[in-house]
């Protein structure tokens, strides 16, 4: 504790120059991963496959997967330039602390008696303040969805649907937004400068009640879940679950066709009760083996305990940025370099310790990459001791064929970007020999799938 005094009270120096500092820190930010999008964009403008994928990937489908790594490349770099002005210009021009006192006057004016305070105040910038990114956000959002994803047939959604769910979220997000940030701001409040040690707590009952909730009351209101029909599937599955003494609860079938040609499997729950979901499309697009061998790498990461040390991490992470926001609440100079002169919010605190703190969230998304690597290697090998190397090789290739991912990845953007090692680097370390020759395996013309959500193939 008197470490952390001592740091706040180095840290808040009069004039000192936040505001330049965290531009800074932003635009280097920008250069620094545009540079990478630049060294990748040139992987993507080879004209022939990586040597272990020769006579894997037909010339056709490797100038596809090309073209669409080029125009997400290009979307991207669009993307990052439109994000990047929008941050500038809401820390340049001020408009926090002019969004801030707009909002008081709201609350001042027009909200019923008794709803007043800071946390009732915050609660209306937050909203309001989300809303408008939001919004400013859209067409990015239409143009990925309805033009860019469109084009290379992976969008299944409708402007309705897409709507509808843009809709639910701000609903959601109030209706659990509320409570949660109510009681962040409440314990900051009520328990002085050892606030972190209470977020923290609260953080972790947090992340129980959503794993216990979000499949129950949110996951419905997007998606439909039905049981797994029996069948050589089921069985599989279940002998799969039964063999690695998996607490498996419930297989599931999640409708994922309805907006999109992506697939997924995962599993989620507590430790002694477990569900697995498996996409329609997955099922579709899937030999029946090859499925079983994708559930087998996933149970790999929870046999090897990779949820739990990943679930560790998380919360050792949380931890020391509260720790860390300790240092910075009540640093005046952070919040007048910024237009406040007079009102210290503490969420405005969080938002710009959140600005400040960009720097280490860089480092510590390579380490994480670079760890999520390694744990994915190891489920491959766990899915190869069970027997599975061949038709996890198998799956493997066809849905790379299916979504038209990147068949090769410049070494610096990999290290920072990918959670996953690229393709080839995952068939030597199975030890594929390359026996199923030409490896369309099946996949249909413009079809594909890849993995999106939960833990990624």
């Amino acid at each position: 504790m008197d470490l952390l005094r001592r740091l706040g009270q180095f840290l808040d120096q009069p004039g000192f120059p936040w505001k330049t500092l965290i531009i800074g820190f932003g635009i280097t930010q920008y250069v620094f991963e545009g540079f990478l999008s630049l060294r990748q964009y040139k992987i993507l403008q080879q004209t022939k496959p990586p040597k272990a994928l020769e006579g894997e990937i037909k010339q056709e489908t490797f100038d596809k997967s090309q073209a669409y790594g080029r125009a997400k490349s290009q979307f991207g770099f669009v993307a990052s330039l439109y994000n990047q002005v929008q941050n500038f210009g809401t820390i340049y021009c001020d408009i926090l602390p002019q969004l801030w006192d707009l909002t008081g006057i709201w609350l001042y004016r027009y909200s019923p008696k008794g709803f007043t305070g800071e946390i009732a105040h915050t609660l209306i910038f937050f909203f309001t303040y989300n809303l408008i990114t939001t919004i400013i956000n859209l067409p990015i959002s239409y143009y990925s969805t309805f033009v860019l994803e469109e084009k290379y047939g992976f969008n299944k959604s409708t402007v309705k649907l897409w709507a509808t769910d843009l809709l639910k979220g701000q609903v959601l997000g109030v209706a659990l937004g509320a409570p949660l940030l109510s009681a962040f701001l409440a314990i900051i409040q009520r328990t002085g400068d050892i606030f972190f040690y209470y977020l923290f707590l609260f953080g972790i009952v947090v992340q129980l009640f959503a794993i216990t909730i979000y499949p129950i009351a949110i996951l419905p209101l997007f998606n439909k879940l039905s049981p797994l029909e029996e069948g050589q599937l089921k069985t599989g599955v279940e002998a799969l679950a039964k063999r690695l003494n998996f607490p498996l609860k419930e297989l599931c079938v999640i409708d994922g066709s309805k907006r999109s040609a992506h697939s997924n499997a995962y599993f989620y729950g507590l430790p002694w009760k477990k569900h697995i979901v498996i996409y329609d499309t997955l099922i579709e697009k899937s030999e029946t083996e090859e499925v079983v061998a994708v559930l087998s790498h996933e149970l790999g990461h929870w046999s090897l305990s990779h949820t739990t040390k990943l679930f560790g991490i998380a919360q050792f992470h949380m931890f020391y940025v509260f720790a860390l926001f300790s240092v910075f609440i009540k640093n005046r100079s952070l919040y007048q370099s910024f237009g406040f002169h007079k009102e210290f919010p503490i969420i405005i605190g969080f938002i710009l310790f959140s600005e400040a703190l960009a720097p280490m969230d860089t480092v510590v998304k390579l380490l994480m990459n670079i760890l999520s690597r390694k744990f994915e290697f190891e489920a491959d090998e766990f899915a190869v001791k069970l027997g599975y190397s061949t038709e996890l090789a198998r799956s493997l290739i066809k849905l790379q064929i299916q979504n038209l991912s990147t068949m090769d990845a410049d070494w610096m953007y990999a290290s920072y970007h990918f959670s996953h090692p690229i393709l080839p680097e995952r068939l030597g370390a199975l030890g594929w020999s390359g026996k199923e020759k030409k490896a369309d395996l099946k996949a249909k013309d413009g079809e594909k799938s890849s993995v999106v959500t939960g833990r990624e193939l």
